[in-house]
């Protein structure tokens, strides 16, 4: 997946990092919350790219801890990041939320079922926010992260504030 491929290569291309850095990496960063990643998939497109030649390993050894392999961008790998956020950044912008699946059948249920279905909903989006707000307290005044990674965040929360405002007047009409 191209996504995948960009993410990986974004963080190789700041700075030399093993397979188990950029799994953390993704994971500090609440990645896998806007992008659909998971950990066995950053390490098999780090293998992936390294075959396609896009990034190389050299083995390190600290102190006592066993051997690791570091990956590092390669020229090659250089003008396949640059390929990809120019392809990306031109594609269509398309939002997929699963619930939609639900919204669609809703008048398939009971009032007291469809009730509780939007409720559901309604309880998990407004879950997603109070862990996005909690995230940008704590990220906003960090220097290290980047004005980019800070700009994802708070386009999370106006998604977050939409939905909820969404939620409220389909609950008003279907209710």
């Amino acid at each position: 997946m191209a996504t995948i491929d960009l993410i990986v290569l974004g963080m190789l291309k700041k700075e030399v990092l093993s397979a188990y850095d950029i799994q953390k990496q993704v994971e500090y960063r609440n990645i896998s919350r806007w992008v659909k990643i998971s950990t066995p998939s950053i390490y098999k497109k780090v293998i992936q790219l390294e075959g396609k030649g896009y990034i190389k390993s050299t083995p390190v050894k600290e102190g006592n801890m066993p051997e690791k392999a570091v990956y590092s961008l390669t020229s090659a790998g250089e003008q396949e990041f640059e390929r990809l956020m120019l392809e990306i950044a031109e594609k269509p912008v398309r939002i997929f939320l699963d619930f939609n699946a639900v919204i669609v059948n809703l008048e398939l249920l009971s009032k007291e079922k469809k009730k509780k279905c939007l409720d559901d909903i309604e309880k998990e989006v407004g879950v997603m926010k109070s862990y996005i707000e909690e995230n940008i307290a704590l990220k906003e005044q960090i220097p290290e992260i980047p004005e980019t990674g800070k700009a994802v965040l708070r386009q999370q929360l106006l998604l977050a504030e939409a939905l909820e405002a969404w939620i409220a007047s389909l609950k008003a009409t279907l209710l």
